[in-house]
């Protein structure tokens, strides 16, 4: 276990240094920042010194460096339209997007997960084809036009829930199932796919022949060697429900990380966006090596292959 640990471990830290390194060299490919945030009128020893304020005018290998060293000590920098370090504005809308991203994550696996087992359990049935329909409906359905529809019916003309904004708990229903409506029929399609495959084994029809009920084999054998498919597919959902927190966020005037990112581009804050992207790109390159982690636990047999 501690060599298949310090393996993906490895490659998780040589995937971040990756990132980080892109991401720097990208935003210098991008063009000149220098020239996006100096007024209309500026004169030629304006652009110098902001330049220069900013560092931009020594070399790009020191630049380099000093970015690299800076991310080590978790420092990001300061915005360049607040000046404002980037981590306090990046903390002040971090809680907002996790409550987000929690509330659906509750709606993927709580809805999905229980109908994928379900439509694989009662294959064939009109209650598994009525099932299926929901799912394709989810997956069908972009997430701004499921978050402006929900805001039609739910707080436009049945006033139930308020439209926007992070008043009060109510606040968090719609933006919630909007974001995790996608997610939840991926849950539900993988989770139906992996239940049929085991649900062909032998040990599933010898429990059959034992007289044991099909909720018993499900529950105590079933689910965990259907496990391993959702857990990769969990991984990379959340890390698309972060990405996709931005429209969700902006639709609903959520003030998370999503809104605050739009709003970094629209002021052409590059040091913020920096730090957000960076931020996510961490966040996705953690969870698969939690991911991978947790195929060991649910399957030995990975830890020995995966240490070979």
């Amino acid at each position: 276990m501690p060599a298949f640990f310090l393996k993906r471990a490895f490659q998780a830290v040589i995937a971040i240094i990756g990132v980080m390194t892109l991401i720097f060299f990208l935003q210098r490919l991008a063009g000149d920042p220098v020239l996006l945030l100096v007024p209309e009128n500026a004169t030629k020893a304006d652009i110098e010194a902001l330049r220069a304020s900013l560092g931009f005018d020594r070399p790009l290998s020191v630049q380099y460096l000093e970015y690299m060293g800076a991310l080590l000590t978790f420092d990001f920098g300061r915005s360049y339209v607040q000046n404002v370090p980037v981590w306090t504005l990046i903390a002040s809308r971090l809680p907002y997007t996790l409550m987000l991203a929690g509330g659906a994550l509750v709606v993927a696996f709580g809805v999905g997960i229980p109908l994928g087992v379900a439509m694989a359990v009662r294959r064939g049935s009109a209650d598994a084809k009525a099932m299926m329909g929901v799912v394709l409906a989810g997956q069908s359905m972009p997430t701004f036009w499921s978050a402006i529809l929900m805001i039609m019916v739910f707080a436009v003309w049945l006033g139930w829930l308020p439209p926007s904004g992070a008043r009060d708990w109510p606040s968090i229903i719609m933006p919630s199932i909007a974001l995790g409506l996608l997610s939840m029929a991926t849950f539900a399609r993988v989770s139906r796919t992996a239940v049929l495959d085991e649900l062909e084994k032998d040990y599933v029809r010898t429990g059959h022949a034992k007289g044991l009920p099909m909720i018993r084999i499900v529950m105590r054998h079933l689910l965990r060697n259907a496990a391993i498919p959702v857990v990769t597919v969990a991984a990379l959902e959340i890390a698309n429900l972060l990405a996709g927190a931005v429209i969700v966020e902006t639709v609903f005037a959520w003030p998370g990380l999503g809104q605050l990112t739009v709003q970094a581009i629209n002021a052409r804050d590059f040091m913020l966006v920096q730090g957000v992207v960076l931020l996510g790109a961490i966040t996705a390159i953690v969870l698969n090596l939690v991911a991978d982690l947790l195929y060991s636990i649910i399957d030995p047999r990975i830890r020995i292959e995966g240490s070979a």
